[in-house]
């Protein structure tokens, strides 16, 4: 299971990376492996929208279940991955890099102390 040690965790199974005050979100590792081949992604939050830690920006369709995907950060909408529209099984394999969801520009960054690091999601996760 790749848990990268330099993002923050959701419980829902969301990460965050932070660059530059902009949070670049998506689902773990272990969520996409759950989940099954990635079918579909319906982002319904809009650019430009403000976004609340834990709103809902969307849903995966996966073979086995549709899963919603909440923010783990309040912020800005600021970009939607559309690439992935076209390509949604990239999730399942590059779900660190080219799977990424959204970016949102935080406006608290005090937020951020309240994700779990890496070695407490590997607790919640069992790995």
């Amino acid at each position: 299971m790749n848990i990268p040690s330099d993002l923050k965790y959701t419980k829902d199974h969301e990460y965050v990376r932070v660059e530059n005050g902009i949070g670049i979100v998506g689902i773990t590792d272990y969520a996409q492996s759950e989940l099954g081949d990635i079918i579909y992604l319906d982002i319904t939050a809009e650019v430009g929208s403000e976004i609340k830690k834990g709103d809902s920006v969307g849903s995966i369709e996966a073979v086995k279940t549709v899963s919603e995907v909440f923010s783990p950060v309040t912020g800005k909408l600021i970009e939607v991955n559309t690439s992935i529209n076209d390509n949604p099984s990239v999730i399942n394999s590059d779900t660190y890099g080219g799977g990424w969801l959204v970016k949102i520009e935080i406006s608290d960054n005090s937020e951020l102390d309240s994700l779990l690091d890496a070695d407490a999601y590997k607790q919640l996760i069992n790995a």
